[in-house]
Order: structure tokens, then sequence, then C-alpha cells
């Protein structure tokens, strides 16, 4: 399978990235290609721009900046996200990469009565690898924000029944380093099975 994963965390010593380098080294060693972005070492923008939004149901007028981005998730079969769930939320970076390379003509079409149409069929499994600083019961608390998202907003615009992933280290902020060894040797399990 041709696979994109996506990265977002400030920090090239982080843990994000500590389970980023392991899910491409997983992925790969299980015969998948895969195309690793990392929005925050590219620099990328994930502001809309006035003139951006006045476009922006323009499906011509594709920002040069995000085409890249546009060409490698129309090749890929599978999205795979890493990143800390910040605020019970995904990185505003990584939200403003939805934003823009997620639009009107990449991701979906707009129906006659404003109704979605998938453009992202070739997508047919989502994974996402994330750590939580709260506990497990909180966040079952505030009914999982972002698994929400992702589940219903975002694996719809792809293939019908797209199969969502999710591998999550909650209690982040306390783990130790044997929670933390053992959570990579999850993601390494659970990856390689793809």
């Amino acid at each position: 399978m041709r696979v994109l994963l996506v990265h977002c965390h400030p920090r090239a010593d982080s843990f994000s990235a500590a389970l980023r380098t392991t899910a491409v080294a997983t992925l790969e060693a299980a015969g998948h290609t895969v195309e690793a972005i990392d929005l925050y070492s590219e620099n990328f923008d994930p502001r809309l721009s006035a003139e951006e939004r006045e476009n922006y149901y323009d499906e011509a007028a594709l920002p040069p900046d995000i085409a890249g981005h546009v060409a490698a998730l129309r090749q890929a079969d599978m999205l795979v996200l890493v990143y800390p769930t910040w605020w019970f939320g995904m990185p505003a970076m990584l939200k403003g990469w939805f934003d823009r390379v997620w639009r009107p003509g990449v991701a979906f079409a707009l129906g006659g009565a404003r109704v979605l149409r998938p453009r992202l069929t070739n997508i047919r499994r989502i994974a996402v690898v994330t750590t939580y600083g709260s506990p497990r019961w909180l966040l079952w608390l505030v009914g999982w924000p972002d698994r929400r998202m992702v589940k219903r907003g975002i694996c719809v615009l792809c293939a019908p029944r797209c199969r969502l992933d999710w591998i999550a280290l909650t209690g982040m902020d306390g783990a130790t380093h044997g929670a933390r060894e053992r959570f990579v040797a999850l993601v390494r399990r659970r990856l390689a099975r793809f």
C-alpha cells in the first residue's frame, strides 16, 4: 500500500517524533511505500488567507504551496497521522492542514443541496497514533472529540467503510519510561499487521 504519514510536533526530539520514526520503519518493513510529511520541519503554513478563502470553492484555484500535499493525498491508499493531542484536539498546525488541504475538489465535492460527496475514495484506511496528557476516564467524559472528528468528519470523505485504527497512550504527562516503551511496542505490533 501507498501510505501518507503526516506528523505534527514542534520538537524533533519529542516522543511524538520517536513514534513517527517507529511508524515509518514498521510500515516500510511490512512492505508499504511510505511518504512522510513533517508539518513543522517543512514550516507548513496552516493559515487560510483571505484570498484563499475567497477562492475556496473554485476547484481550479489550488494554492501552489499545498499542491504537493494534495498530490500525496490523492496517491495514498492509507493515511497515518502521528501527533500529540492538546486540549482534546489535534495541534493547530494539523487542523490547519485539514482546513487547507482537505478542500472542495480534493476531499469532497458539494452536491446540489450542499451535501458532501467523498473524493478521497482511494484512502481505505486511516490510523492515528497519538498521546493524551489526560487519563482515559476524562477522555470518555468529554467524548473523545478528536476521535469523533476523524471518524465522523474525515473518514466519511474517504472510501466507503474506511477503517479507522486509533492507537493512543493516555496519561502521557505521568507516563514512565517503561510505559512509553510499551506504547512504542504496541505501535509496532499494530502497524505491522496492516
